[in-house]
């Protein structure tokens, strides 16, 4: 599919030379009746690409998905670890000034817990987010 629709573009074209030759009074009208090409347009495609999934459902095929991995992908995951590293740092000085050695080991055990938790996945399992197994295909 083309990243642009040709008869759009010219819709566009006469809609911005209609609008040099009448005027910016007429700049609202115009480009409420664009507007409504475009969505028409953008209606059409969804509909098209709906029925073409529906289609291939039909016949047996299953629709493309991507399967996330059970902690995100590799850059959220490292993003994330990166941020608690980072925030180890004045965890880890806050807890040891204030409660010594168990307090710098509490505030890695939490740093540790929620890291694994976020590479589990299991915030995306139970608030809503579908998983391979219960996305509604099988």
């Amino acid at each position: 599919m083309a990243a642009f629709d040709p008869e759009l573009k010219k819709e566009l074209d006469a809609t911005l030379q209609t609008r040099k030759e009448l005027g910016p009074e007429y700049e609202s009208e115009l480009v409420e009746s664009f507007l409504e090409k475009l969505d028409k347009t953008v209606d059409q495609r969804v509909r098209r690409q709906f029925a073409e999934q529906q289609m291939q459902v039909a016949r047996g095929a299953q629709p493309p998905r991507r399967r996330p991995a059970p902690g995100g992908g590799f850059g959220e995951r490292y993003g994330f670890a990166s941020v608690s590293l980072v925030l180890a740092i004045p965890l880890s000085a806050i807890g040891a000034v204030n409660a010594g050695l168990v307090g710098l080991l509490v505030s890695w055990a939490g740093i540790v817990g929620v890291n694994v938790v976020h590479a589990s996945g299991f915030f995306r399992r139970t608030h809503g987010e579908r998983t391979p197994e219960g996305d509604g295909w099988d």
